[in-house]
């Protein structure tokens, strides 16, 4: 089982990485299990080692798809097609399952946000097919529809309920984005951008069907010039929320502002100052584990959470974002400062971590959250280590 991932994972990248990339590997394989109420097919959890473990979804699943999809296809068509299995008759795809106990539970009016339209576009590049679309499609044009309906902002754009309920819908728990935020559907630069996204992959999807796309392509052009026009600071070369742009007093500079360089909405100009004033700066973003969450001189930073330490799944999306604005050595220098930490960590440890120190100290240093009896990193946890994914694109960067 998932036989041609372990083998990738044992030539891939650095040699010093092997053991953590194969440690991974069969990791995922461990995660893997039998089809059960609510999915028809195998399902794979966010990590054995989750504190609220087993659970399925969230965009953890996109990372875990990532780190699969080329050697396994299969399996990682399953996730995609399970993540859309209980979506809600308004359009809700729910954010994570619980599956412990006999009974799984999720909520229905807490989403999460919509990146998994990158992971079928993936597996639609690695095999050469369209047909995924075409059963992924209407599942996507009924989530914009809720989040049209739910998360419209009154300025523009979209929010998470991080804004509105302090939910953490986002993924981003406790972030410092909202300590002093004002509460209400304000417009959220993250949440704004991967709706973009998602209207993007709608417009696309729509002229690969013979569908009409323009409904979708006016809302995303929509949604880019607000994008520059009102979430960028000039003074931080940096995209921020709508309440905080060129106001240093609410303003913070948390890793989320990055985002609309993921997606393609900066213009190359703001591109450029995110990328070299901010993820390659050492006294912004570029920690020795890159990249931390929150920039190293931002008085809110500290070693807690999403607070500061380093996700490698916010890792893969910056590179990400700087090779579409094909900035190979930003994102080439960003991975390989990664995962030469990660493996460090794996070679003391002998685990994964769901996040990391990002001064490249000790895991167990770090706070998750204080007010709760799990108050350090979780071990052998997937859903923000797509490590092989990384380890895969530093290679085609550096072949």
């Amino acid at each position: 089982m998932l036989d041609a991932l372990k083998a990738e994972a044992d030539r891939l990248g650095k040699a010093a990485w092997r053991p953590m990339l194969r440690y991974v590997a069969e990791l995922h394989e461990r995660s893997t299990h039998p089809p059960r109420p609510p999915f028809e097919l195998p399902w794979e959890e966010i990590g054995p080692g989750y504190q609220a473990s087993p659970a399925f979804g969230h965009w953890d699943l996109v990372h875990q798809i990532l780190d699969t999809v080329p050697t396994e296809p299969e399996h990682a068509k399953n996730q995609i097609l399970n993540n859309l299995a209980n979506q809600e008759p308004d359009g809700l795809v729910p954010g994570t399952i619980w599956l412990k106990g006999s009974e799984p539970r999720w909520s229905h009016t807490v989403g999460h946000p919509p990146v998994w339209p990158v992971a079928v576009d993936k597996y639609c590049s690695v095999t050469g097919t369209d047909g995924l679309i075409g059963q992924c499609y209407e599942p996507l044009l009924r989530q914009l529809q809720w989040f049209e309906n739910n998360r419209r902002a009154e300025e523009g754009g979209f929010y998470y309920l991080d804004i509105t309920h302090r939910q953490w819908e986002s993924g981003v728990d406790e972030g410092i984005r909202f300590d002093d935020a004002p509460a209400g559907p304000h417009t959220c630069v993250d949440a704004t951008a991967h709706v973009y996204q998602a209207y993007e992959a709608a417009a696309r999807w729509s002229e690969i069907l013979g569908r009409d796309a323009k409904p979708y392509r006016q809302k995303a052009d929509y949604l880019r010039q607000l994008i520059q026009d009102r979430l960028f600071d000039a003074e931080t070369g940096f995209f921020h929320d709508i309440w905080a742009v060129n106001k240093p007093k609410s303003r913070r500079m948390a890793l989320e502002g990055m985002f609309p360089v993921v997606v393609g909405a900066a213009t190359h100009e703001q591109a450029r100052r995110v990328i070299d004033e901010n993820l390659l700066n050492p006294e912004r973003f570029f920690t020795a584990h890159p990249v931390s969450t929150v920039a190293v001189n931002d008085s809110r930073f500290e070693l807690r959470m999403w607070r500061g330490p380093a996700w490698n799944s916010m890792t893969y999306w910056a590179a990400l974002g700087c090779m579409r604005y094909d900035r190979l050595d930003a994102a080439s220098a960003i991975l390989e400062a990664a995962l030469d930490a990660s493996a460090a960590q794996f070679e003391r440890t002998g685990t994964i971590w769901e996040f990391y120190h990002p001064h490249g100290g000790d895991p167990l240093d770090l706070q998750r959250k204080p007010q709760t009896n799990q108050n350090t990193p979780c071990r052998d946890y997937l859903g923000h280590n797509p490590l092989i994914a990384m380890a895969r694109l530093w290679q085609q960067i550096n072949s």
